[in-house]
């Protein structure tokens, strides 16, 4: 055996043996897809309404704190939907409409008799639903991510609106969905008056209109303060406008409040604890309410001034102190979200359709492989031996790279038996061409080789780009069988040329008749 042969084998045995320690064993190494190891699959829509509605109370709330900075007289400033808002009753209106300039920049204006109706700009409109649905997936991944769920999908689907989640492995239901679907906006606002036992007292406590600038918000009362009783539900009177909230945080953490029942503590970030700060100053022996998707959570007295840090207390569990702290930590949802379509696939499931995937994976290797055997006889031993080197590459380059392995994951596996055995079909009817030339058999299986080289770089590039494209545009399971086919792809270029050559130049080199090597 000369040299150049022995490090041919080398390699390969070596590329053999880090594949089988890369995916073995495959229930430890090789990820499995929804529809293999079972889980949760939902299909959500953004409320994209509900984003420009914050976006329009927003600039109303803006206006209304300017107009009154700016003393401007009016009658009435409502939002009448989404998009839109009315200004009614001007008194002045160069002044109006010199506090109305940043206003103008989002929202266009059309007079009328006494008043003004605000509507926004479409293009304005179409970039904050799209930033609506990106920033809902990123705080999605986020929060999935912080599960622990190894390989889920979260990725926009069907409609403009629509997110697809898929989480291999998950059980509890309930809690993935509310964990990923909880909008978790967190305010913390002034309180004016309160606590109220009905929603009627409060309104009394008004003269029986909310002032513009105000809002009434139910909650719980303390736990504490029921000497750890049931907590009954209770109403504030609180200010309109947060100066800070949710998205100020820069962490938030699970902890124990001063009566050892769970709670969450949270710190702002540079900006929200200079804001914070400031407020906790200016209101010292005011009430403080903690608001989380409009409820009040405790509506402590402030202190002190408080710069940085906060904490939330309640009736919680620990399991719910986690959760929340999870999906403080990553982020609010920018708006409410709806489940559309949801499944549950059991490990039951999962199990057979492995079970049915390698089933036919062997069963329709076996078939390929008898048929080569009749046909090219012991010639077809070297085609059996680089599809199992082939498929050995495959799986352990997938275990390598963290691939997710899906059933059309395994139709990938079963369309690159065939693309290997493809290969070596036309090696071995292209060595037998030129055996029919009278070339001798080394010369034969040379240019065999290399003149059918290029026939199989043309193919495979074609393959390739298919799959790219799978990958590039298709929802989770298609991107499954798209990893599959490249990787498939370019393993087989390395074992149907490299490997079979190799096979054929070793049993060459042990051959005094070089023409009974091939039985073709």
């Amino acid at each position: 055996m000369n040299k150049n042969l022995r490090w041919k084998i080398v390699l390969i045995l070596s590329v053999i043996g880090l594949s089988v320690w890369s995916f073995y064993p495959p229930g430890e190494k090789v990820n499995l897809g929804l529809d293999l190891r079972g889980g949760v699959h939902l299909i959500m829509r953004v409320q994209t309404d509900a984003a420009l509605r914050i976006e329009t109370d927003t600039a109303t709330e803006r206006l209304r704190v300017g107009l009154g900075a700016a003393t401007v007289q009016y009658s009435n400033l409502e939002v009448t939907s989404p998009t839109e808002f009315v200004v009614e009753g001007i008194q002045d209106d160069q002044a109006f409409r010199q506090v109305a300039i940043e206003v103008d920049t989002v929202f266009s204006r059309s007079p009328g008799a006494g008043r003004y109706t605000y509507t926004m700009r479409p293009n304005i409109a179409t970039q904050l639903r799209e930033e609506a649905v990106t920033q809902a997936q990123q705080t999605i991944e986020r929060r999935v991510n912080e599960l622990g769920v190894a390989e889920p999908i979260v990725a926009r689907q069907g409609a403009d609106d629509q997110i697809l989640v898929q989480l291999p492995g998950v059980t509890d239901v309930d809690r993935a969905k509310e964990v990923i679907g909880r909008t978790a906006l967190l305010e913390l606002k002034l309180v004016e008056q309160g606590p109220f036992l009905s929603e009627e007292a409060a309104m009394q406590a008004v003269g029986g209109v909310v002032p513009p600038a105000m809002e009434i918000v139910s909650g719980s009362e303390d736990v504490a303060a029921t000497g750890g009783g049931t907590p009954s539900t209770v109403y504030y009177i609180v200010r309109r406008v947060a100066p800070v909230t949710g998205r100020d945080l820069r962490t938030s953490r699970p902890t124990l409040d001063e009566n050892n029942l769970p709670a969450v503590s949270f710190t702002f970030n540079q900006e929200g604890a200079q804001r914070f700060g400031q407020f906790t100053e200016q209101n010292i022996g005011r009430g403080l309410a903690v608001i989380l998707d409009n409820r009040v959570f405790t509506a402590p007295t402030i202190q002190s001034r408080i710069a940085d840090e906060g904490r939330i207390t309640g009736s919680f569990t620990q399991q719910e102190a986690q959760d929340l702290s999870l999906v403080l930590r990553t982020g609010a949802l920018p708006a409410p979200m709806d489940v559309l379509e949801e499944r549950t696939v059991g490990p039951t499931l999962g199990r057979e359709s492995i079970r049915a995937g390698v089933t036919a994976s062997i069963g329709g290797l076996t078939l390929v492989l008898i048929f080569i055997l009749l046909y090219y006889k012991t010639t077809g031993l070297n085609a059996v031996v680089s599809i199992v080197v082939n498929l050995s590459i495959l799986l352990g380059m997938m275990a390598y790279l963290g691939a997710t392995m899906t059933l059309p994951g395994i139709a990938g596996f079963i369309l690159t038996i065939g693309i290997g055995v493809d290969s070596n079909v036309l090696i071995f009817e292209r060595i037998k061409e030129e055996l029919a030339t009278a070339k001798g058999v080394r010369a034969a299986v040379n240019a065999g080789f290399d003149r059918v080289w290029w026939t199989i770089v043309d193919t495979h590039v074609a393959s390739l780009i298919s799959a790219m494209f799978l990958f590039q545009f298709g929802t989770g399971p298609i991107r499954g069988f798209a990893t599959t086919l490249t990787i498939g792809l370019l393993a087989n270029v390395f074992t149907a040329v490299f490997v079979s050559r190799t096979m054929f130049e070793l049993v060459l080199s042990r051959r005094h008749h070089q023409a009974q090597v091939l039985s073709i």
